[in-house]
């Protein structure tokens, strides 16, 4: 399954595609969008919504995931990244992509383990899991890899969920 992981932010809007075949995860493309602070927040989140849309098309990916977000102090930063938040998932809906989303503390746990683990620490394990020669530059663009894999790893214990449930019909 081909997975489409996104960090969103307004500045920065990390994005990853990864190829996800039983326990392995392959990275196919990913970098960040950013957008010009100096430029009207209309115009940004119509750049995001465009870009999110040509990576779409150009990637085909089979299902989309996006990090739910986390703010516990400024509410005019979580306001704007909202917008683009909305934005990018309005880009998802509109190709039919099914959509999963998850919290900072669920993308740390399913990469690393551990729920506290720092940039540096989610970086390796990017690395290490998608075989990568070195850690993507921006820690939004690791972080959009992460939420990829978080999405593989879940539809990967979804499906063995529901293979248990039929199989236990039967018996």
């Amino acid at each position: 399954m081909r997975i489409l992981g996104i960090d969103p932010g307004i500045g920065r809007c990390g994005w990853g595609i990864i190829e996800a075949k039983g326990n392995k995860q392959i990275a196919i493309s990913y970098g960040c969008i950013e957008t010009d602070k100096d430029l009207p927040l209309d115009t940004r989140l119509e750049q995001l919504f465009d870009q999110v849309t040509k990576i779409i098309k150009t990637e085909k990916p089979e299902s989309f995931a996006i990090e739910d977000l986390f703010f516990n102090t400024n509410a005019k930063t979580a306001m704007v990244v909202g917008q683009a938040r909305g934005v990018i998932l309005l880009a998802a809906v509109k190709a039919k992509l099914p959509i999963g989303i998850y919290t900072p503390l669920q993308v740390k746990m399913a990469v690393t383990g551990y729920g506290r683990a720092d940039k540096n620490q989610m970086g390796q394990m990017i690395k290490v899991l998608l075989k990568l020669d070195k850690i993507p530059k921006l820690d939004d663009t690791a972080d959009a890899l992460a939420v990829a894999i978080t999405h593989a790893f879940s539809n990967k214990f979804e499906a063995q969920n529901k293979k248990s449930e039929t199989m236990s019909k039967y018996k």
